[in-house]
C-alpha cells in the first residue's frame, strides 16, 4: 500500500500596515486634569461638610469612580516622534499603525508597540567569496535601510534587524559570485569597475529578499573589495604582465601606424626612392626607435648601405 504525499505546509498570512484609529492626546490631556480637578474638589467639598448617609454614598462612589476614569484615561496615552511609528493591537491582534507624532491617545485596552521608520545603516563584515572565475576575493557593502511597512516588520518576521543582516550577507555573496573581479580587456561587466552596474544590481537583490519584511533598501554599494590574502600576490603579478602586455600592443599598434604614414608621405613626396632592401631597413630602425625601451643612439653612415 503506497504511503499518502506529504501534505504542503500551509503558507505564511502576510500582514499589510493600515492606519489605526487614535485621537490626539492634548484633548485627553485636557479631560484627564479636569477629572482630576473634580476629584479634588470633590473632596475638599466633602471635608467640609457634615453629609447625610446618601451623600456618604456618592461620595464613596465618586471615590471609587472618578480615580479608575483617571487611570484608565493615562494608560491610553503614548508619545510618537518624528520618523516612529506605534503597532496598535488588541489582543494580539493587528488592528493598525499609528504615524502621527506628537502625544497620542487610544482606548487604554489596546496595546502599542514602537517601531523606527528612521534610516538605517549596515557596514556589512568582510565575506570571503569566490567570483565568477573561481578567484577568492574579500567583499563588503554599506546598506542604507529603513521599515516600510511597520506590521511586516513586527509580525511578519521574527527580528527583522537580525534578517536584514542575514540577507545581506547572502545578497552581497551572491553578486559577488556574479562577475569577475576584473578584466583586463574591459569587455565585462566586473566588480572592480562597473560600480553603477553592480551597486544597483546589489539594491534590487536586497529590495527583493527585504520585501517579505517590508524593509526598503534606498541606497548601497561595495566598501571593500580585495583578492584573498592568500592568492594577492599572484593576482597582482598577473595584472602587472597583463598590463604590460596591454601596453606593448599599444606601442605596437601605434609604431606600425607611424611607420606606415613616414613610408606613405615619403613615397608620395618623392623624398627619396627606395627599394624592397632600404624600405626593410627603414622599417627594422623606426621600429626599434620607437618601439625600444631606450633612447635611441645616432649612428652617421658615410658609406652606402650596401658596403
Amino acid at each position: 500500500m503506497s504511503a499518502d504525499p506529504a501534505l504542503p505546509s500551509d503558507p505564511m498570512a502576510s500582514t499589510r500596515e493600515r492606519t489605526a484609529w487614535s485621537t490626539s492626546g492634548y484633548l485627553m490631556l485636557l479631560v484627564f486634569l479636569a477629572l482630576a480637578f473634580l476629584l479634588i474638589l470633590r473632596v475638599v467639598t466633602f471635608a467640609g461638610t457634615e453629609p447625610s448617609d446618601s451623600q456618604v454614598a456618592g461620595f464613596l462612589g465618586s471615590i471609587v469612580l472618578l480615580p479608575l476614569a483617571l487611570v484608565l484615561i493615562a494608560k491610553g496615552f503614548y508619545m510618537i516622534q518624528p520618523n516612529q511609528a506605534a503597532a496598535i493591537t488588541l489582543f494580539g491582534a493587528y488592528r493598525g499603525t499609528d504615524r502621527q507624532p506628537g502625544l497620542r491617545w487610544v482606548w487604554p485596552w489596546m496595546g502599542k508597540i514602537r517601531i523606527s521608520v528612521r534610516a538605517n545603516n549596515i557596514v556589512s563584515e568582510k565575506l570571503k567569496v569566490n567570483d565568477l572565475r573561481g578567484n577568492p576575493i574579500e567583499i563588503a557593502s554599506n546598506v542604507v535601510w529603513r521599515v516600510s511597512d511597520t506590521a511586516q516588520a513586527l509580525f511578519d518576521v521574527d527580528d527583522y534587524k537580525a534578517f536584514v543582516v542575514v540577507q545581506i550577507e547572502s545578497a552581497v555573496r551572491s553578486i559577488g559570485s556574479r562577475y569577475p573581479y576584473d578584466d583586463i580587456e574591459h569587455q565585462e561587466v566586473t566588480l572592480r569597475g562597473s560600480h553603477d552596474q553592480v551597486n544597483a544590481e546589489l539594491r534590487d537583490e536586497l529590495n527583493s529578499r527585504l520585501a517579505v519584511a517590508g524593509i526598503t533598501v534606498d541606497d548601497c554599494g561595495l566598501t571593500h573589495l580585495a583578492y584573498a590574502p592568500e592568492i594577492a600576490g599572484a593576482m597582482l603579478r598577473r595584472q602587472q604582465a597583463e598590463a604590460v602586455i596591454s601596453a606593448r600592443k599599444k606601442l605596437v599598434e601605434g609604431a606600425v601606424t607611424m611607420v606606415e604614414m613616414a613610408l606613405t608621405q615619403l613615397s608620395e613626396k618623392n623624398v627619396v626612392e627606395l627599394d624592397d632592401e632600404r624600405r626593410a631597413t627603414m622599417v627594422s630602425n623606426l621600429m626599434v626607435v620607437l618601439c625600444g625601451e631606450r633612447e635611441a643612439q645616432p649612428v652617421l653612415n658615410t658609406g652606402t648601405l650596401y658596403q
